[in-house]
């Protein structure tokens, strides 16, 4: 803060998960997944939000996920529960801060290209014995759009979030996922 002076936009982007079944979980992969998805956004918001309320300005953009929402495909139980903390957050936040005029949103990202998503979507190809390419495929035909996401256009979102296009847009959650859920 001390280079640029302030910060008039947080996206706040955090996220880990493991692919488990609901009775592989541990306490251990709970305790993490929700320390980082959920605690970490919000003392990072709450963090962020002391600098901006003084100014009375400010957007904060949540990074959640469809399976905040119920996605049935997610990678587990605890991330879907982590991730529909960041949107309940997203609302308790966007209306307790709006009296300083900060704006809080949140982003679902569906089916996401990464370089975590590619590795893990890699690892699941050579245990189901399938190709790399069959499982692109795969991945894609869920979708109605029959595409998966790039990070542009989780990105795109956000800049809209953070533009004065949304000015008088608050506590809410979009879906950037290609129609997957109609929530």
């Amino acid at each position: 803060m001390t280079e640029y002076g302030r910060i008039d936009i947080l996206v706040n982007n955090a996220g880990v998960t493991r692919r488990a079944d609901i009775m592989d979980l541990t306490e251990a992969d709970w305790d993490r997944i929700h320390r980082v998805n959920a605690k970490g956004v919000f003392f990072c918001l709450q963090t962020v939000a002391r600098t901006m309320i003084p100014r009375r300005s400010g957007r904060i953009i949540n990074i959640a996920s469809i399976a905040g929402k119920g996605y049935v495909n997610t990678s587990n139980v605890a991330y879907a529960a982590s991730k529909g903390a960041v949107i309940s957050l997203t609302k308790t936040a966007a209306q307790q801060l709006g009296q300083h005029n900060i704006n809080v949103n949140a982003i679902c990202p569906g089916v996401t290209r990464t370089a975590l998503s590619d590795a893990n979507l890699q690892v699941r190809a050579q245990q189901e014995g399938l190709t790399l390419e069959a499982m692109e495929r795969r991945r894609a035909e869920v979708i109605p759009l029959q595409r998966v996401n790039d990070p542009e256009d989780i990105a795109a979102m956000a800049v809209f979030l953070a533009s004065p296009g949304a000015r008088n847009i608050t506590g809410q959650s979009y879906n950037v996922d290609g129609g997957i859920i109609p929530d």
